[in-house]
C-alpha cells in the first residue's frame, strides 16, 4: 500500500465523518443528543442511487422491545460520529426528534423515499445535497 492511499484511509472530515464507512458498521449504532443522552439507534440507511448520496438514516426512537417504536428520517449530514460515545450525535433535542417526520420503515422508503427525504431536510433545516 502506498502512502497516499494510507493517508486517504485515515483522514476524517470536519463533520466527524470518515471518508468511507461500511453500512454494517453504521447499523445499530446509537444516536445521542448533545447532552449525552441516548436517543435511539440507526436501523437503516437509505441511498439515493441517482446521485450516489445517502438520502437519510432511519433512526429508531422510543418503544420497548420493538413495540411502539417510531422510525425517523434523519439527514445523514446531521449525524456526527463521536468516538468517545462510539455513536452518532445530533444537534436536536428529544422533543424535536419526536415531532420530526416519522413512520414505518416501509412508509419512509415508499416512492423512492423522496417525500420523507424532503420533509426531513426541511424540518431539520439541513442543506440539501440535491
Amino acid at each position: 500500500m502506498n502512502a497516499s492511499s494510507n493517508d486517504m484511509r485515515s483522514n476524517s472530515m470536519p463533520s466527524g465523518h470518515t471518508g468511507a464507512i461500511r453500512a454494517k458498521k453504521v447499523l445499530g449504532t446509537n444516536v445521542y443528543g448533545t447532552a449525552g443522552e441516548k436517543l435511539g439507534s440507526i436501523e437503516d440507511i437509505v441511498l439515493d442511487k441517482r446521485s450516489n448520496n445517502i438520502m437519510f438514516a432511519v433512526c429508531g426512537f422510543g418503544g420497548f422491545l420493538g413495540m411502539g417504536e417510531k422510525y425517523h428520517a434523519i439527514p445523514w449530514s446531521s449525524l456526527n460520529y463521536d468516538e468517545s460515545n462510539n455513536g452518532y450525535v445530533v444537534n436536536f433535542s428529544a422533543d424535536q426528534l419526536r415531532a420530526g417526520p416519522a413512520d414505518t420503515v416501509e412508509a419512509l422508503t415508499r416512492d423512492n423515499g423522496i417525500a420523507y427525504r424532503d420533509s426531513a431536510y426541511s424540518y431539520y433545516k439541513t442543506p440539501k445535497y440535491w
